[in-house]
């Protein structure tokens, strides 16, 4: 649930806020690959290769921050 308060009637800045939150979250990037049907071999592909891109970059951390 996202929630965002608007003060002095100061909608530009909430909504500024609003869209920093989901972005954050996650919902832009959700919905852009919503938009079309995706088949499940090829959502498993996509699920794999994104968990190997994190787990190189985790790994590059833990290189980087012993050295």
């Amino acid at each position: 649930m996202v929630r965002v308060d608007v003060n002095d009637n100061n909608v530009d800045q909430a909504v500024r806020a609003l869209k920093k939150k989901l972005n954050r979250a996650g919902f832009f990037r959700e919905m852009r690959n919503r938009r079309f049907y995706e088949k499940p071999s090829e959502f498993r592909r996509r699920k794999n290769i994104e968990s190997y891109r994190r787990a190189r970059k985790a790994e590059a951390r833990r290189v980087a921050a012993r050295g």
